[in-house]
């Protein structure tokens, strides 16, 4: 299938690894000229490097890659890095939301939990989430198009972390922003990765592990026991879920919230 994304441009945050790097990688793949951005140049130039060998045997036919800092807590950062994408490619088509806290900093119970590293949590995600948007519209506005993709999470699906909450509040914002947009060309959906292979999920094994009295391995076993297709997920594959939401054959789809999670979740949603 033509997803029809040569020539587009595309904005993520959290780009330096995990899953905004698998997405940057695939809808490069597909010819689209992508920014990623996250906070620290370091890990940006490494991944920018990676990724360009990568696409290296693809020749012209792959989209470039621009690394840029952004910090999704100040709008003049969101804005400058938009900006500055727009002048280099000229267009911006696609924003992939996804700069957080892994897993969000509050864990654990009420007696210990952090009210700071709750609003940092919802500061980062659910605000950042916003400011991007904010941003990026009048862009995809411009041009009668646009796909927003959010990643939220599964803690939003249940009741174990008070950090899910933020989550939720994606989910709300999505639905809310689709109505907005929508007008406009520009579709909004989230979708909630469930245990995927990244760096961020090892040390989350290894924080299960201390409190479960487990070593990492059987944290990961469990994981996997209690997941249909019974694997971890690859990176790749949300990357080529958000491909498919990126692209023009996606139009009918707006507003909605997809557990992308080898069936984990156990909740029945209508």
């Amino acid at each position: 299938m033509d997803l029809e994304l040569s020539g587009k441009v595309a904005f993520i945050t959290g780009g330096s690894m995990g899953i905004g790097k698998a997405v940057a990688l695939e809808l490069a793949r597909e010819g689209v000229n992508v920014t990623i951005a996250a906070r620290r140049m370091e890990h940006l130039a490494t991944a920018a490097e990676e990724l360009r060998a990568q696409l290296a045997p693809l020749g012209g036919a792959a989209g470039q890659i621009l690394p840029l800092t952004i910090d999704t807590t100040n709008m003049a950062s969101i804005e400058a890095a938009m900006a500055q994408t727009v002048e280099r490619f000229g267009r911006l088509d696609i924003l992939l939301n996804g700069a957080a806290h892994p897993g969000g900093l509050v864990r654990a119970e009420l007696e210990n939990a952090d009210p700071d590293g709750l609003l940092q949590d919802i500061d980062i995600k659910v605000v950042g989430y916003l400011r991007c948007a904010k941003a990026v519209a009048p862009y995809m506005r411009r041009n009668r198009f646009g796909r927003i993709i959010n990643i939220g999470g599964l803690t939003g699906r249940g009741s174990k972390q008070l950090s899910g909450m933020r989550n939720v509040a994606i989910v709300h914002m999505t639905k809310t922003l689709s109505d907005q947009l929508g007008p406009d060309g520009i579709t909004v959906n989230t979708i909630h990765p469930g245990v995927v292979e990244t760096p961020h999920i090892h040390e989350l094994y290894e924080k299960e592990a201390q409190k479960q009295g487990l070593t990492a391995d059987e944290v990961e076993a469990n994981y996997v026991k209690v997941t249909p297709i019974r694997r971890v997920l690859q990176p790749e594959e949300m990357g080529w879920i958000v491909a498919f939401l990126a692209s023009p054959k996606s139009a009918s789809i707006t507003g909605e919230s997809i557990g992308c999670d080898g069936g984990l979740t156990r909740g029945i949603f209508l």
